[in-house]
């Protein structure tokens, strides 16, 4: 008989690499940064310490190469979302491809949410300065074309940011959530119609 071939079951350097972030991805999603290990993270993914930390130098720059990657990605979504189109229609699509983002990469979302070592605090925070500082530009249209005051458009494009991350943080957390294009479009109705219908000078009332 025929002697079988050895198969080499080894994976190349790019496809270890691509396997360790996906794992580190998951456990640094369930446990935090804290209460991560090293250990854990090469026991999940089948291989030895050392491995990992030729591919990263350990945990930390593990999961600095784990966010940078999140955020490049969800930057990216965002910016060639609000690219083109009438304001509303670029609203709802910044809106509607965030909470994709919470959907579909639901372990990237929760890293961003969760603990980070001192290094690396305030990422989220900074994601949210970014995408708020694109969003601007939309409000600051729609406002320059009501001949309304174009400086006011950071306040609601930092609140409109804020308001879809903690919706995209509940509908994680939800039992029965409703679908995002649903979610998405509820938002923006609510803020496009507060931009309609701002006053010129809006004051609070004493």
């Amino acid at each position: 008989m025929k002697k079988m071939k050895k198969t080499n079951s080894r994976l190349t350097a790019a496809a270890r690499r691509a396997q360790l972030i996906g794992v580190g991805r998951e456990v640094f999603a369930e446990r935090g940064y804290s209460a991560t290990s090293v250990e854990e993270i090469a026991a999940r993914a089948k291989v030895s310490k050392p491995i990992l930390y030729g591919h990263f130098g350990g945990k930390e720059g593990l999961y600095a190469v784990i966010v940078d990657r999140e955020v490049e990605y969800i930057m990216k979504r965002i910016t060639e979302a609000v690219e083109s189109g009438t304001p509303r229609a670029r609203l709802e699509r910044a809106a509607h491809a965030y909470l994709k983002y919470v959907e579909e990469r639901p372990h990237g979302f929760a890293v961003l949410q969760r603990d980070a070592p001192q290094q690396r605090s305030g990422e989220m925070p900074a994601l949210m300065y970014d995408l708020a500082d694109r969003i601007s530009d939309v409000f600051a249209e729609q406002l320059r074309a009501a001949g309304y005051d174009t400086t006011s458009a950071p306040v609601y494009a930092h609140a409109l940011i804020g308001m879809v991350a903690f919706v995209g943080q509940w509908w994680t957390e939800s039992t029965d959530p409703p679908p995002i294009e649903s979610v998405a479009s509820h938002l923006v109705a609510l803020a496009w119609m507060g931009l309609r219908h701002l006053p010129r000078k809006p004051n609070l009332k004493k």
